[in-house]
């Protein structure tokens, strides 16, 4: 069995990213991110200090924009309008989840789809799902990337994703799918889930539930990717694999912490400087 160490995988990607930027400074072109921040919320504080810090690891620039809990819709899209017509910055974001009061769908639609470095616009959803995307969604992204970097072959090979989200579930399928993998993806209708998952070549849990993959579920020799995030009773992180039990079943899979989580934001930064030199015409 063998571990693919997500933060393995984001120093290399991170080296390649440095490189691209540096390549895109000579043409006197900044790479900038925009992210947006509303309100307290301390595990979005977090994120947007990783991103930041990431921004800063590769050559990137960073703005941050934090606003009061008390923001209203009609402000936070006069932000994004003005950050759109802002032919200097490349990227933007909006970190979620956004206070109740706040109209999520119309934010996300109003970022600019060349700008969307999250992919949740609806014009990146759907050029994605018609195999002509150039900004990908950063955490499914980041799976492809490591399976890549490990040497897995997608190819041909039978793939199970378990969870349908729009963040990660339905784009991972759609991702494998582009890749020539055979893809089924379950969720909480499906019928029968461990004789699914027992056939899959590749699987990927994307739940957000700790253990909901048990050693019973997992094909011998299979590779294993757990995307979600939790605490058990004693606080500490785990996955939504019983990792202790299934590891021993599998060729490889991720551990968590320090699996999939890195490449989310490393993708983002692929996302940045892919945004920048497409708005640059930079080939």
């Amino acid at each position: 069995m063998e571990l693919i160490k997500g933060k393995e995988i984001q120093e290399l990607t991170f080296n390649e990213i440095r490189q691209e930027v540096g390549a895109i400074r000579e043409k006197g072109i900044e790479p900038c991110l925009a992210v947006i921040i509303v309100g307290n919320d301390p595990a979005s504080r977090v994120y947007v200090n990783n991103k930041k810090k990431a921004c800063e690891t590769v050559g990137i620039k960073s703005l941050e924009y934090a606003l009061p809990e008390e923001t209203t819709t009609e402000e936070l899209l006069a932000l994004i309008e003005k950050l759109n017509n802002d032919s200097s910055v490349n990227g933007i974001l909006c970190q979620l989840p956004v206070p109740k009061h706040i109209n999520k769908l119309a934010v996300i639609e109003s970022i600019s789809p060349e700008k969307d470095v999250d992919c949740f616009h609806p014009v990146n959803v759907g050029k994605l799902s018609l195999g002509r995307a150039e900004l990908v969604p950063c955490t499914p992204a980041g799976v492809i990337r490591m399976l890549d970097v490990a040497g897995v072959e997608i190819e041909g090979k039978r793939a199970v994703v378990i969870g349908r989200s729009d963040i990660v579930g339905k784009p991972m399928g759609i991702m494998l799918m582009e890749r020539n993998a055979t893809v089924t993806v379950c969720h909480s209708k499906t019928k029968d889930l461990p004789s699914i998952t027992k056939q899959a070549d590749i699987l990927v849990c994307t739940v957000g539930k700790r253990n909901i993959v048990t050693a019973d579920m997992v094909k011998e020799g299979a590779v294993v990717i757990d995307v979600g995030i939790n605490r058990n009773g004693e606080g500490k992180l785990c996955g939504d694999v019983d990792f202790e039990n299934v590891a021993p079943h599998c060729s490889k899979i991720t551990p968590v912490p320090g699996g999939v989580g890195p490449m989310t934001i490393t993708m983002l930064m692929k996302n940045t400087v892919t945004a920048a030199k497409n708005q640059n015409n930079i080939k």
